[in-house]
């Protein structure tokens, strides 16, 4: 009924929606999404580190944001400066970098557009081998750092006086949004990959009472936008990636009528 390369599309989007969905919740939670392009911009920097070395890109990607993400971390604890200066100083700066290197590597072909927005039709077999082995590591080691990530959320003070270590939580996690943004980019692609974990997150927030609904319906919404989105791709012939996202934002419109009877329920 569909071609192979649409089935791989379609298991490699179910994939990234399992995990996007409670790591999204975290980074709507602890304010993170300036944090997540960040780690997407400097991405393409991991690329061309990748095509100078010929190294693996998922590989090269998730090194060079994990290292991103550390010296974040780090910046903010030696300097005076507020958090989202530093996330633009780190995000534009290696952006700028990895398109000045992208300059000099003249005798590689590069696919911009497939890096930038993302090419899910193009995903192989080896590809989802990464996406849902990767994808396991990540939920693995979430649900292992889960107590103190999300004692921390709530009150750093109270986590840290009961021992739970928030900073070390903290520093996988930012490795871990690392690890997403290095598995999903030819889903959809650097400059998307914050919408995914960002838009459906946001739809589950408008109907959920509580963090667990949350998470699930987080997750679904995930998996609704990669459905939806492939499936408008292949009808009227859009980009698979921003299409996806595109779907996200249409569930999360659909969201808002959702608040809006609340309220008037309300009153």
């Amino acid at each position: 009924m569909f071609d192979d390369f649409f089935i791989r599309a379609l298991v490699a989007g179910i994939g990234i929606a399992f995990v996007t969905g409670p790591l999204g919740c975290f980074v709507v939670w602890r304010r993170l999404s300036y944090f997540g392009d960040t780690l997407a911009h400097s991405a393409l920097l991991g690329v061309t580190i990748a095509y100078t070395l010929d190294f693996n890109i998922a590989v090269a990607i998730f090194i060079t944001s994990s290292i991103i993400a550390l010296i974040l971390v780090k910046l903010e604890r030696k300097t005076n400066l507020p958090g989202d200066a530093l996330l633009g100083l780190l995000a534009h700066s290696s952006l700028a970098v990895g398109l000045v290197v992208i300059g000099f590597l003249t005798f590689i072909r590069f696919d911009i557009m497939g890096l930038l927005f993302g090419d899910i039709l193009a995903v192989t077999t080896d590809d989802l081998l990464i996406i849902w082995i990767g994808g396991a590591i990540i939920l693995l080691v979430l649900k292992l750092i889960w107590k103190p990530l999300f004692a921390s959320t709530v009150n750093y003070e109270l986590a840290e006086a009961e021992g739970l270590k928030p900073n070390r939580a903290k520093a996988i996690f930012t490795i871990l949004i690392a690890a997403i943004i290095a598995i999903s980019i030819k889903m959809v692609g650097l400059l998307l990959i914050t919408g995914l974990l960002i838009i459906p997150t946001a739809m589950a927030r408008n109907i959920s009472d509580n963090p667990q609904k949350m998470v699930i319906f987080s997750i679904i919404g995930g998996l609704l936008s990669v459905f939806l989105g492939l499936f408008s791709s292949l009808e009227f012939n859009t980009p698979s990636g921003p299409s996806i996202v595109a779907a996200a934002l249409i569930l999360f419109i659909i969201s808002l009528f959702k608040i809006k009877q609340t309220i008037q329920l309300k009153n």
